[in-house]
């Protein structure tokens, strides 16, 4: 029996999974990732590291296999900074999507229109921790790191070159900040608005579905057969779409990940209303994902319960004693602010309400609370009007699902496993050397609305609250 195999290197854990031809996952592996804070609002990774655990998973992984191996898909995060050399090795450590010191440049290009611009062309707008912001800081403060490298790419396509040489990226990771979402090509005058015509070079070219056979290297490292086909997937929001079968128009998926990621399926290119947000090329003809990934997701929730001295395994009790009543939240906690569904490189949580009588539970029932409202507000302004999907570690909790359940008042189905990032790695890889199988849409358990009367008045209170809060961070 021949198998599948989708990478996802994420921010924090790189995970492989093999999956058979009906879609069921065989085996998996894991290895923690490291994100280091070198500075204030700065964050990078060592990008050999990362592509370390890539190896060392696919390793552990076909030694789980009992047969061949069809082909490797390959996701990753997105945005931030990968500066790769010819050979697609690092010149300096990546810079991370929630890094936060292009801000003053960001400041600039909001102050001159230019952010805007680039959103009403494109469908994306830019944020600190966004490639663009980040290429022209570099440009003005290490130009020497840019000198040296061949490609200012992503981490995915980081992984895809050192594993078979190829150098490209695909329309999902181009999408921000400089593809034109309709002709699928860098917008070559963006490029130029933005002071940066002169680095065009280090942009990858641009492939409907990247894939080049594994090499005799990688092979050896990884223990998987050289010429192996390997396919750079989509990166990880469009990839746990494609996983969780979001492909209608209206659909939405739901991702309570470190990134609160929202996105909906979209048949037309929309950069009308407020600017903020990305509009992701996915791999179908005609077909967009309107994608608002708020900083608002876990790592707050992780903040506060380091605050309160509580663990992820204590959330589910947590939930369950906890009462918010008097108690709000606005989860703004990333040290880059929010670009989901406004940009705020300096938007800062607020905790109100709290007196003697609230205990450790009520703060982090009221935390989950704010961030299931930020995923309202996320969603309703990408325009969902289908069935929501929803997957990541925070829905793993039955309790926050329930939330999640009546803040947005409507059905939420919550995926099973923990895998849907690489599950849409795999079919991207399937999809390119055979046929797109059917019947992979992994299971999932309903959780309905039970409570949504009293969660619209929260809603509107922390709408409220946020009105109020938002000329202070200018």
């Amino acid at each position: 029996m021949s198998v599948v195999i989708g990478v996802d290197a994420g921010t924090t854990v790189t995970k492989a999974v093999a999956f058979d031809p009906d879609g069921t996952a065989l085996a998996r592996a894991a290895r923690p990732t490291r994100l280091d804070r070198v500075g204030d609002g700065r964050y990078e990774q060592d990008a050999d590291a990362v592509f370390g655990a890539v190896v060392a998973v696919l390793r552990e992984l076909r030694e789980l296999l009992p047969g061949p191996v069809t082909a490797v898909g390959v996701t990753a995060q997105g945005d931030g900074l990968w500066l790769l050399d010819a050979d697609g090795r690092p010149v300096r450590h990546a810079i991370s999507w929630l890094d936060a010191r292009a801000t003053p440049i960001l400041d600039r290009w909001t102050a001159s229109g230019l952010a805007s611009h680039a959103y009403r062309r494109t469908g994306n707008y830019p944020f600190p921790g966004s490639a663009g912001p980040l290429l022209a800081w570099l440009d003005a403060h290490e130009p020497h790191a840019l000198d040296r490298a061949a490609t200012a790419g992503y981490c995915k396509d980081m992984v895809v070159q050192r594993l078979t040489g190829l150098r490209a990226t695909d329309p999902s990771d181009a999408s921000a900040p400089f593809l034109d979402p309709v002709r699928r090509r860098y917008d070559e005058e963006l490029i130029a608005a933005c002071g940066l015509d002169h680095r065009r070079g280090l942009l990858a070219p641009v492939r409907d579905a990247p894939h080049a056979p594994l090499s005799a290297a990688a092979a050896d490292a990884t223990g998987l057969p050289a010429g192996l086909p390997v396919v750079g997937a989509p990166y990880d929001l469009p990839a746990s779409a494609w996983g969780a079968g979001v492909r209608d128009v209206g659909a939405g998926l739901l991702t309570v990940g470190t990134t609160l990621a929202c996105q909906v399926v979209w048949d037309t290119v929309d950069t009308s209303g407020e600017p903020a947000g990305l509009t992701l090329s996915t791999w179908q003809p005609e077909r967009w994902l309107r994608a608002l990934p708020a900083m608002v997701g876990t790592a707050a929730l992780d903040w506060v319960l380091r605050l309160v001295g509580a663990t992820v395994a204590d959330v589910p009790a947590l939930l369950s004693a906890g009462r918010s009543t008097g108690l709000t939240v606005l989860p703004f906690f990333a040290e880059a602010g929010e670009r989901a569904p406004f940009v705020a490189p300096r938007a800062r949580a607020r905790i109100d309400g709290l007196h003697l009588g609230h205990g450790p539970a009520d703060l982090i029932r009221a935390t989950c609370e704010a961030i299931a409202y930020s995923a309202r507000h996320c969603l309703t302004a990408a325009g969902l009007s289908g069935p929501l999907a929803a997957c990541g570690g925070g829905v793993a909790s039955a309790e926050w699902a329930q939330i999640f359940a009546d803040v947005l008042d409507r059905p939420v189905r919550v995926l099973a496993g923990e895998e849907i990032g690489a599950r849409g790695a795999a079919l991207a890889a399937l999809s390119t050397v055979d046929a797109e199988p059917t019947g992979w849409t992994p299971a999932g358990q309903v959780f309905t609305p039970v409570s949504a009367d009293r969660y619209a008045v929260g809603y509107a209170r922390y709408l409220s609250q946020l009105d109020q809060a938002r000329p202070n961070w200018s």
